[in-house]
């Protein structure tokens, strides 16, 4: 018997080969749909996480234009506080300095008061040596010593005896013995007490006498002789004033000075390098004088001095004394000196003194 032939492609494997395929194709659409839902899953978390950075981002701007503003902010409130702190310090600088004038004032105030508490002790101290001496002083007036003669000899002299510091100085060179330089010569070759017997010198030894009567109660005062050198007329009161209302002292001086014999040369600068050395300082000056310096400092090395070289040596003289202090000038002319009166003129109208040339029964 005859076999069949075998078709491969018969009805049956069509039916297989068409269910894999159709198997297979739906495997595929199922595992593209997963794929598809995984896919949204992913890309819809991708989204948020994309929006929640977007978020963030525009967060992070937001703080950063804040941080921006705040910072800009900042820098002006610093700029402001500077400028703040160094108005601050400028006004404690001022309100320092303002302390220390105030505390400068303060203490200048205390150092016043003080003086003035010293003073008035001293004033105290004089009213009990006017009151010890009361009966005394009630018989003279209002001066402090008597003075012999009749009158008021003060007239016509312009002589203000005001002040707190009298300076008196008095020329004690060998050419207060006489007026001429011959007599000057033959009396300086006497004996002591014949030079203190000399008219012109006894009147220079009055003036000091009336002086004394003339100084205020309340006042002090000093009296220095000078030839070359320029010393206190009471030993052992250079530079310290003395009290005008202490008339013991004022009678000590005044003998002293009819003990002292005129000698040697003139130094006028050393006489006023003296005013310089009292402290306080005069406020009112009396010259007793009769011819220009005939020496600086220090002796010249020849014997004779030219008039010339005199009026440069009271020049010099001139710039040792003390400024704004009056100097009254009581000049006793001398022969053979006329430049004395212009030049001595000259200083007590700078000075704002007084000058005069005393007739010879003055004082």
């Amino acid at each position: 018997m005859k076999r069949k032939k075998l078709n491969v492609f018969s009805l049956s494997f069509l039916d297989i080969i068409t269910c894999g395929l159709g198997a297979i194709i739906l495997i595929f659409v199922l595992i593209n749909a997963k794929s598809a839902a995984h896919q949204d899953t992913v890309t819809s978390d991708f989204r948020a996480e994309v929006s929640r950075l977007e978020r963030l981002v525009l967060d992070g701007k937001k703080y950063l234009i804040e941080a921006r503003n705040s910072k800009e902010k900042t820098e002006t409130d610093l700029v402001k506080m500077q400028g703040l702190s160094q108005q601050i310090i400028e006004i404690l600088n001022k309100n320092k300095v303002e302390i220390s004038d105030r505390n400068k004032e303060t203490l200048a105030a205390k150092a016043h008061v003080n003086q003035l508490k010293a003073d008035l002790k001293s004033l105290e101290e004089d009213v009990k040596r006017l009151r010890a001496g009361a009966k005394a002083s009630e018989e003279l007036g209002s001066k402090l010593r008597p003075f012999p003669g009749q009158g008021d000899r003060q007239y016509l002299t312009d002589l203000k005896m005001g002040g707190k510091r009298i300076f008196i100085l008095v020329d004690s060179s060998a050419s207060m013995l006489d007026e001429t330089i011959v007599g000057i010569i033959r009396r300086r070759n006497l004996g002591q007490k014949d030079k203190l017997k000399s008219p012109k010198w006894k009147q220079a030894v009055a003036t000091i006498d009336w002086l004394t009567t003339q100084l205020p109660p309340a006042s002090k005062f000093q009296v220095y002789t000078f030839n070359e050198t320029a010393d206190p007329l009471i030993a052992g009161t250079r530079g310290t004033w003395l009290n005008a209302g202490d008339v013991n002292k004022l009678n000590q001086t005044v003998e002293h000075m009819h003990k002292l014999v005129p000698q040697k040369g003139t130094s006028l600068i050393n006489a006023f390098k003296a005013v310089q050395d009292m402290q306080p300082a005069p406020d009112n000056i009396f010259l007793l004088a009769d011819s220009l310096p005939t020496m600086g400092t220090k002796r010249p090395w020849g014997k004779r001095v030219s008039g010339k070289k005199r009026l440069g040596y009271f020049s010099d003289a001139i710039d040792a004394l003390p400024s704004k202090v009056p100097v009254n000038v009581i000049l006793y002319p001398m022969e053979g000196d006329p430049a004395a009166a212009v030049a001595f003129w000259k200083l007590a109208k700078k000075a704002r003194g007084s000058f005069f040339c005393p007739s010879k029964d003055w004082p």
